[in-house]
């Protein structure tokens, strides 16, 4: 970035400061018309021929004063310097250029309102500030710079109104950007709720019909393994037609998903807390002092169950790595208290970096871990510790929300099955 815009972006960050400086620049400008001759020998100007008086003086610095007020109050300002044009053409000779801070006034005007104001407000300053220039001025009513006068205002409404259009154009043409942007991040939102939906009924069609043939096919299969083998061979194989067509189909929904460069899914079975010890092993090589204390042995959980209960000490953990400091320790404990498993990691880390983790967070790694508790039935609380350090709890149902579902659903499909079974006796499923 230039000197250049460096100092017009700061200007406009401070407009009484660049009123002021113009206020400056009119002053000085009205202080050599006043010292100059236009008409002088040969026609050319001269200088040092004439020279202001104390009340044109007064006249032009309480005009460029009045300027630095220019964009609080456009029309007073006019008004203002109109005023001290028309008191110098009655009253000086030689003249100020008192006008000059009227033409600029009448700019502001015209950059600040509307055209309808601009047309008026122009005319009537136009006629008022070149009438009393010819009428009551010192000099001729044809003089030129009578005539200088006119046009000067003329073109003074007229620059402003130009640049008010310009200002509303690019003003129009952001406004239609920024639409346009939202527009396209709400229509990209739209899509991806869509989407989500279409591989959710997708999925769960899937999931849905072949999971309750698989369990019709199973209920059968033990209904008539002891009677009729061959039957329930039959239907064994239709378990295993249906299953393998359901994980060609739930393969071929997630493959959607999957990006092209994104690696393929892992060979190697889900984490869980079997694999704790491991887990922890890590942390204690990156440095951080890790005591594991467990009294949940013997004690099965299901799959989602056990994936969670890893991810939040994992999770955790981390945490503790990132923000508890160098020297801080932490503690894990597994519990089973009743139908629960509790989950506690705890740190002695200083308290002041509370606020900071639960900001940060608060937005990723605890709501990830409420979320993947809570869709389990359980209950995940984290925050500071009194006495300084941090607290990750968790609350997890030995038998999954999942799990419940799925066995009253096999239980109903089971008692389906039994009944279709023995409405069509001999007959092959």
């Amino acid at each position: 970035m230039s000197t250049l815009t460096r100092a017009r972006d700061w200007l406009r960050s401070h407009p009484l400061v660049a009123d002021g400086t113009l206020a400056a620049a009119v002053l000085a400008c009205m202080l050599a018309g006043s010292f100059a001759e236009p008409n002088g020998r040969h026609g050319g100007t001269m200088w040092g021929t004439r020279a202001p008086d104390a009340l044109g003086l007064t006249l032009m610095l309480l005009a460029a004063a009045t300027l630095i007020l220019r964009r609080r109050y456009p029309l007073w300002v006019l008004a203002a310097t109109g005023a001290l044009s028309v008191v110098e053409f009655v009253t000086g000779d030689p003249r100020a250029p008192v006008a000059m801070s009227a033409v600029v006034a009448l700019y502001t005007v015209a950059a600040a309102t509307d055209r309808p104001t601009t047309w008026r407000v122009g005319l009537l300053t136009m006629t008022v500030l070149t009438g009393f220039a010819m009428l009551a001025g010192p000099l001729p009513w044809y003089a030129q710079e009578n005539l200088g006068i006119f046009a000067w205002t003329g073109m003074a409404a007229a620059a402003g109104d130009a640049v008010r259009s310009r200002r509303a154009f690019v003003h129009a043409i952001r406004e239609r950007a920024e639409r346009a942007e939202r527009t396209r991040e709400e229509e990209a939102r739209r899509r991806v709720a869509e989407e989500r939906l279409r591989i959710a009924r997708d999925l769960h069609d899937v999931v849905a019909h072949h999971i309750a043939l698989v369990n019709v096919q199973a209920g059968v299969a033990a209904h008539v393994m002891d009677k009729r083998p061959d039957q329930a061979k039959e239907a064994l194989a239709h378990v295993r037609e249906a299953s393998r067509s359901a994980l060609n189909e739930l393969r071929a929904t997630v493959g959607l998903l999957r990006q092209s460069g994104d690696p393929e899914a892992p060979t190697e079975p889900a984490p869980g807390l079997h694999r704790l010890e491991e887990l922890v092993g890590t942390f204690r090589s990156a440095g951080l002092p890790v005591e594991v204390a467990r009294t949940d042995q013997g004690t099965a959980l299901p799959a989602a169950v056990d994936l969670a209960a890893y991810r939040v000490i994992q999770e955790a953990l981390t945490n503790v790595r990132k923000h508890a400091g160098q020297e801080a320790k932490a503690e894990v404990s597994v519990v089973r208290v009743g139908p629960n498993v509790e989950i506690t990691v705890l740190d002695d880390g200083p308290g002041d970096d509370a606020p900071a983790r639960l900001e940060e967070n608060g937005g990723h790694g605890l709501l990830g871990m409420r979320e993947r508790v809570t869709a389990l039935g359980g209950t995940c609380t984290a925050g500071p510790r009194y006495g300084g350090g941090f607290r990750v709890h968790a609350i997890l149902p030995v038998k999954s929300r999942a799990g419940a579902t799925a066995s009253t659903t096999t239980t109903a499909s089971t008692t389906a099955t039994a009944s279709t079974t023995e409405a069509a006796k001999g007959n092959p499923v």
